[in-house]
């Protein structure tokens, strides 16, 4: 897959995967509104910088995850000295991406597995939160998103399995920058609308559009790395 087209599918996948980001994220974006005043709570001009930042620092965490990912793909398969090493790990992320529509569609819950794995290092990190709240500014928003971009997330880790086979650290970092740009439009709004998008976050029918949605990518992801496999 052309570079640029493998940065608008993963901009699409976290689009149409923050039906599950509402629900991760929604007690943090909550929680930014904690301790202030109503003049500062219900005025947009001032909450907006907080959500601003805090999806900064939330998305910068991605991106160091995501080159990290792709750091160590890299060097796997440069080790390892497997023919077509790349295409088998694209085999593997392709899975997880299947993986990732049966889970946020509810049919399959494989993902959460990982996701307990994950909360066992999240219970180190987690405390850290504490020391910026109350949220009086932006920069104490934007170390909150610094922290809870590490947030055991399903979703999160079958892209970074995508990261893993992306050849390089820059593009794991573009990859999974460009997924963390994709779910910014659910969590800006969940800061108007939270009861509203809560409601349609829980909403079956929702949940397995938007599962169908990544299901069907990963399938085709799958049968044109299939493609590249049987050509070789």
């Amino acid at each position: 897959m052309p570079p640029e087209l493998t940065l608008i599918s993963a901009l699409l996948v976290g689009f149409f995967g923050s039906v599950h980001c509402i629900g991760m994220c929604s007690g943090i974006v909550g929680a930014l509104t904690i301790g202030q005043p109503d003049t500062i709570k219900y005025n947009p001009g001032i909450m907006l910088p907080y959500h601003v930042f805090y999806n900064l620092g939330r998305i910068f965490s991605y991106t160091i995850a995501g080159g990290i990912a792709g750091f160590i793909g890299s060097r796997l398969i440069h080790t390892a000295s497997l023919p077509h090493g790349q295409l088998v790990g694209m085999l593997i992320s392709d899975l997880f991406m299947i993986a990732l529509g049966l889970y946020i569609s509810g049919w399959w819950h494989g993902l959460a597995l990982l996701e307990k794995v994950g909360g066992l290092i999240w219970k180190t990190i987690q405390p850290a939160s504490k020391l910026f709240f109350p949220v009086r500014h932006s920069w104490q928003a934007l170390m909150l998103g610094l922290i809870w971009g590490w947030l055991p997330c399903g979703m999160v880790y079958a892209v970074l399995a995508w990261s893993l086979s992306a050849g390089s650290t820059i593009q794991g970092a573009m990859l999974m920058t460009a997924f963390g740009i994709g779910t910014l439009p659910a969590l800006f709004a969940l800061g108007a609308f939270a009861k509203w998008l809560d409601d349609l976050r829980t909403h079956s029918r929702v949940r397995q559009a938007a599962g169908v949605v990544i299901l069907s990518f990963g399938l085709w992801l799958i049968f044109d790395t299939g493609q590249h496999l049987a050509n070789m």
